[in-house]
């Protein structure tokens, strides 16, 4: 027996054994989000030494151009627009997780020491020369992904409170950071120079090498979190409650932390820190659907869109493009001073 219930704000579903729930407005959301992000991709890649026309980019993407435009389309120009693209969905994904798991919406991989681990890594690699036979990509996975164990481990006390973990990070952010600069200090004038290049989050220089394993952290930890997604509504209830609705609570978050981590470290490696996408894109997305916590899907899309928009405007505003991370920090940090502002108003902000 099939059973359909119209809501205002939803469609619940039930077929036998199946049931499920549809939200239109955030479906909405969702696929407008998407044909921007698909346009301001097609868009990007007309910028270049030679000048490209939309319907030019998109004869090279589908191969319908001539061998000259196809070769400028898919080897030069669509490894950076792929890069940007994977990198802000999965900066997107993995905020919303973040921002869920602690129920702060300052929680972000930028400010729980993610970001920074992965950044002390790669610096150090370049620092004492080690990193040109890792890469910055092992080097970036592997600072995310300890750093993200380090904090669950430092946050542990007879389990982890969303709470504690943001603590923990902004400790652990605090400390990587100042390393960094230490090392950036200690280092040659040149390595110096190859760091700070990468720190601020750039999409210059993109190859082939830097979209494949993003794309496939993303095919595999994507669906991980969508399927962990189901008790994040839960764990906004808080532990106890989460537990006696059934969530197994330390499990859900812990796969939860290391899936986000795992998003935010593979990007890292392959684009650089590039700062706020994580922060932002949430909340964006959370205000877009008028939900009550930030969307998964939504989240990882507006990342993307934040992310391309943010090169586009980067590439158009001076003749030498700036780095992606300069233009998402300039439009982040308001968005910070607004977020605390209100946290402060709310008697949230501590």
């Amino acid at each position: 027996m099939s059973v359909l219930q119209l809501r205002r704000d939803r469609v619940t579903f039930r077929a036998g054994a199946v049931s499920g729930r549809i939200r239109p407005r955030l479906v909405l959301v969702s696929v407008l989000l998407a044909v921007l992000a698909f346009v301001l991709f097609c868009v990007g890649m007309t910028i270049g030494d030679v000048p490209m026309s939309v319907s030019d980019v998109l004869s090279g993407l589908f191969g319908g151009s001539d061998s000259g435009n196809g070769y400028i389309v898919q080897e030069l120009r669509l490894p950076r627009a792929l890069t940007g693209l994977l990198a802000g969905l999965a900066f997107g994904a993995s905020g919303a997780v973040f921002q869920t798991i602690t129920r702060n919406p300052l929680a972000s991989p930028d400010m729980i020491g993610i970001n920074a681990g992965a950044a002390t890594f790669v610096v150090a690699g370049i620092a004492f020369g080690f990193g040109g036979g890792l890469g910055t990509t092992t080097l970036g996975l592997l600072g995310g992904l300890l750093t993200a164990v380090l904090v669950y481990a430092l946050a542990w006390r007879r389990g982890t409170t969303g709470y504690r973990i943001l603590l923990v990070g902004i400790g652990i952010f605090a400390m990587c950071t100042s390393l960094t600069d230490y090392l950036l200090s200690k280092a040659q004038i040149t390595e110096a120079q190859a760091s700070i290049g990468w720190l601020v989050g750039n999409l210059a220089n993109r190859g082939w090498e830097h979209v494949v394993p993003l794309f496939f952290a993303l095919l595999v930890l994507f669906p991980v979190v969508l399927a962990l997604s189901r008790w994040m509504q839960t764990l906004l209830l808080g532990d106890d409650v989460a537990a006696g609705l059934g969530t197994p609570v330390q499990p859900v978050r812990l796969g939860l932390l290391l899936a986000g981590a795992g998003l935010v470290a593979f990007a890292t490696a392959s684009a650089g820190p590039i700062s706020f996408v994580a922060l932002t894109a949430p909340q964006i997305a959370q205000r877009l659907a008028r939900l009550s916590s930030p969307p998964i899907t939504a989240s990882a899309l507006t990342g993307a869109v934040v992310v391309l928009g943010s090169d586009l405007i980067a590439r158009s505003l001076t003749a030498s493009a700036l780095p992606v991370g300069i233009v998402t920090g300039v439009l982040g940090a308001p968005l910070l001073l607004w977020l605390l502002a209100r946290a402060n108003r709310s008697g949230s902000g501590g």
